[in-house]
């Protein structure tokens, strides 16, 4: 029964690498593991990636948060999460060298492939990164696996490091995550140039004034007739695509003026991201 066990995992893991999991970049790249693959801890999100335009298999909060300052960081160009380290063999190989156990499946034993958090692309070089909360850096065992990805990544030359929960910048994180979604605001196409340009002066107006941000936004709402809450969402549109520039590293509050607010660029194109 074991040995069965044993080939339908391995038949799974095939599976995968046939369906292109841990393959490609960009849009194209499909992650190794999926929510519904593993327990998740925390909230698991599939929240739409600036930088990719795909949904992001996120697992964790901590790994969702580390996903908002990649998109947010302007020299990361691609951002690969949940990545394979291929060909099980080489790992299996590297813990067998190290003297370290191999995660393997619990119920049927066999070795399962492990995965690196993130592989991003930063400039022109690809950079590994593993993100965990504090509470489980003094576990042997998460370190063990720690080594061999270490040495996975080494003998690529690829630098590879751990990102720990408590030296994430939390305010600028939730700060991204308030704008996040306004990144792509259907509004922009909707409403047109030359009502998106009205916003743009009205808005900027009040807020360089000192007014607080939902007050400016819903006076623009009312004297352009639009539906309330539209000026606010184009707020977080012009932050998330860096047309405003407010400071990110203290917290946004819209019953507050906007810190340190100014035209961050001196023309907007409408299009998205690549488009």
């Amino acid at each position: 029964m074991a040995k069965r066990k044993r080939q339908l995992t391995e038949a799974k893991i095939e599976k995968m690498i046939k369906e292109g999991r841990g393959q490609g970049t960009g849009k194209d790249y499909l992650p190794w593991l999926k929510i519904q693959d593993v327990p998740s801890e925390g909230r698991a999100t599939r929240g739409v990636g600036w930088t990719t335009g795909r949904r992001h298999e996120l697992l964790s909060d901590i790994e969702r948060d580390y996903c908002y300052l990649l998109d947010y960081s302007d020299g990361v160009s691609d951002i690969r999460e949940q990545f394979p380290l291929l060909p099980l063999e080489e790992t299996l190989m590297i813990a067998e060298k190290i003297g370290i156990t191999h995660p393997s499946d619990p119920k049927t034993g066999v070795p399962i492939v492990m995965t690196t958090d993130f592989l991003l692309t930063h400039g022109d070089k690809d950079v590994a990164r593993t993100v965990k909360p504090f509470s489980e850096m003094e576990d042997e065992r998460t370190i063990a696996k720690f080594e061999i990805e270490r040495v996975y990544w080494e003998t690529r030359h690829i630098d590879w490091g751990i990102i720990i929960d408590r030296d994430l910048p939390d305010v600028l994180i939730r700060n991204i995550e308030w704008v996040h979604k306004e990144y792509h605001n259907e509004d922009v196409s909707d409403l047109g140039v030359f009502t998106i340009r009205n916003i743009e002066q009205m808005l900027a107006a009040r807020l360089n004034d000192g007014e607080a941000i939902s007050k400016a936004c819903l006076a623009c709402d009312e004297r352009l007739g639009l539906e309330v809450g539209t000026s606010l969402a184009l707020f977080r549109h012009f932050v998330a695509r860096k047309k405003w520039s407010v400071n990110m590293n203290e917290r946004i509050i819209p019953t507050l003026p906007a810190k340190e607010f100014k035209i961050a660029t001196p023309e907007y194109r409408l299009e998205a991201k690549g488009g």
